[in-house]
């Protein structure tokens, strides 16, 4: 079949009955539910790999599993590290998605401890006098905070999952809070960007700019408030944060600068476990994050419409195209389908069939871009690179996988007084406006409007590729560009890269709108980018790429192998 390129209007209505005959042949076949679980179980390599965002954390981690704790109490100890030394990316006021497998049984489990809305939200607090989505409230103080899931998400590792008490695993991110540590560039660098709308909050100042600017790399940085808020954590699990003394500051720090919550928002969180989502290709089988995650969802779709194509037997300029052009249909569907599956009632058998990714594969031109106007239009801006990951595999053949966040750079940037505690600013990621696009630029539908409790979507897309030889841990921050960081990841883990490899390679990412493809520099040589163009791809350069870190397990010879992003000089990966 040919498109008429010279009539838009024709080529449109064979696209969109392509996609109705795709949608008639799925519903005609057999539904097939993703399977709950990865491989059966696995023999432990004998040591440990750890790589995440930030060199402190990584050996706080490797500090937990030294006392006798595994992959899960040493998640715990990375994470709650990452929100002292790297708060511009996490902390207990977010929250996280995480991928486990347990290697006792193989079993693989999907932990959801993403914010939710609290009870009073209103769409309208989040609007302009005349309609337009208003950006202050929706990035900046406490109207645009989420109740944080991430305490309650590490009370719920060790009481389920962990060999510790919690506060053993606690205890490095304590010590760090209570004894200091020197700020990172990054973190200097988001503070001085972000220093402006901080000022308008006495408790961020008090945490951020001491004596009235930035911390600088040389200096001691403490942070006792926060080390005593771990603490009550660590003590009294779920109740030292979402009841008692910590709640009452933080619900009263929230109302006196105009926020909503309420003591029952905090009492009321919970932790949801999920079964995640799983995909076979290429004879290996990938375990991802499902909703309220979209990130599962997409990279499930792409790579089961790219099951059709030899990509091996394909120059670079032909196979990007084809990995562009199930992007582009991914992000569409992410668009108009997903939410929180506690809220809302979503297609997943269908956008996960393969039968509707043989439809959508029909679709795609072998020498031609589909401009994504020929399907359902919008509008985006740039993508951000906010957020953070860590891998860990320990000796026993435990495998964490999980990716963290508070939004955009340091989160709302508002400080709730008494607490330590830097607020997410979540309440963007709902779709405030429908069709209007968020600080990523990524659009959403009703399926995604904020409503009280409810989760809003997140590209967090952390994951487990397992093969008959080779086991990776794959994850990434970086706004909606999570989504094809990861996929290529994982593609790059298939063609058989080192940790290294997959956590540096160059990368390029397209959402559906806006229309272009965003490169990193170096990605493409001279006559792929000339070939790309010509199938009528519009190519943008973007330097700021995420902050991948991968472990890999060799099964054959048990060698395990861990590798922070290069782009970044703070991360660490580390086997021992």
């Amino acid at each position: 079949m040919t498109f008429s390129w010279k009539r838009p209007l024709r080529g449109r209505v064979v696209l969109v009955s392509l996609l109705l005959v795709a949608s008639v042949a799925w519903a005609d076949q057999p539904r097939t539910q993703p399977a709950a679980t990865p491989p059966a179980a696995l023999k432990g390599p004998g040591k440990a790999a750890i790589a995440s965002a930030n060199f402190h954390a990584t050996e706080a981690g490797f500090e937990v599993l030294a006392k006798g704790g595994n992959a899960f109490d040493a998640a715990i100890a990375v994470a709650s590290t990452l929100s002292v030394v790297e708060p511009e990316s996490s902390g207990i006021g977010g929250g996280f998605l995480a991928v486990l497998h347990r290697a006792s049984d193989g079993k693989a489990f999907f932990i959801d401890a993403r914010e939710t809305a609290p009870a009073a939200v209103n769409a309208k607090d989040y609007l302009n006098k005349d309609g337009s989505p208003n950006r202050d409230t929706a990035l900046n103080g406490p109207l645009s905070a989420g109740i944080p899931g991430e305490p309650a998400g590490l009370a719920w590792l060790a009481a389920h999952y962990g060999k510790l008490p919690l506060k053993a695993s606690l205890a490095p991110a304590i010590r760090t809070a209570r004894d200091g540590f020197k700020p990172d560039s990054r973190l200097v660098n988001a503070i001085t960007e972000r220093q402006k709308t901080l000022s308008r909050w006495p408790a961020s100042v008090e945490k951020f700019l001491p004596n009235g600017k930035p911390p600088t790399e040389d200096a001691i940085w403490r942070d006792p408030d926060q080390a005593r808020t771990l603490e009550l954590l660590g003590d009294k699990g779920f109740d030292g944060f979402y009841k008692g003394e910590t709640a009452d500051k933080l619900v009263s720090a929230v109302r006196a600068a105009g926020g909503n919550w309420t003591a029952k928002d905090l009492s009321g969180y919970q932790v949801k476990e999920r079964a995640p989502i799983t995909v076979d290709y290429r004879g290996y089988r990938i375990v991802t994050a499902p909703p309220p995650s979209s990130g599962g969802v997409a990279v499930a779709e792409i790579l089961n419409i790219l099951s059709g194509f030899d990509l091996t037997k394909l120059d670079q300029a032909h196979r990007t195209h084809l990995v562009i052009e199930a992007m582009r249909r991914a992000f569409r569907d992410h668009n108009d389908y997903l939410g929180d599956p506690d809220f809302v009632k979503m297609p997943l058998d269908m956008l996960l069939s393969p039968y509707y990714a043989d439809g959508l594969r029909q679709t795609i031109l072998p020498d031609k871009a589909t401009p994504s106007s020929m399907l359902p239009s919008s509008t985006g801006v740039d993508p951000g690179m906010h957020t953070t990951h860590f891998s860990i595999i320990d000796g026993e053949g435990n495998i964490a996988s999980i990716t963290l966040t508070v939004n955009y750079t340091l989160g709302s940037t508002f400080v709730a007084k008494g607490t330590g505690v830097l607020l997410n600013d979540e309440m963007d990621d709902f779709a405030l406006v429908p069709d209007k696009p968020n600080v990523y630029g990524l659009l959403g539908s009703k399926a995604n409007a904020p409503e009280p409790g409810k989760r809003m979507l997140s590209s967090m897309t952390p994951s487990i590729v397992f093969g008959k030889d080779r086991v990776g841990v794959i994850g990434s921050p970086g706004g909606s560009t999570i989504i094809t960081q990861v996929l290529e990841g994982i593609l790059a883990f298939i063609d058989g890269k080192d940790a290294l490899g997959i956590a540096g390679q160059k990368r390029f990412h397209h959402q559906f709108m806006p229309d272009r493809v965003d490169v990193e520099e170096g990605a493409f040589d001279p006559a792929t980018t000339e070939t790309l163009t010509r199938m009528g791809h519009t190519l943008k350069s973007r330097e700021s790429w995420g902050f991948m870190n991968v472990v890999t397990w060799d099964l054959k010879n048990g060698k395990l192998d861990a590798a922070s992003d290069p782009r970044r000089p703070s991360g660490l990966g580390k086997v021992q």
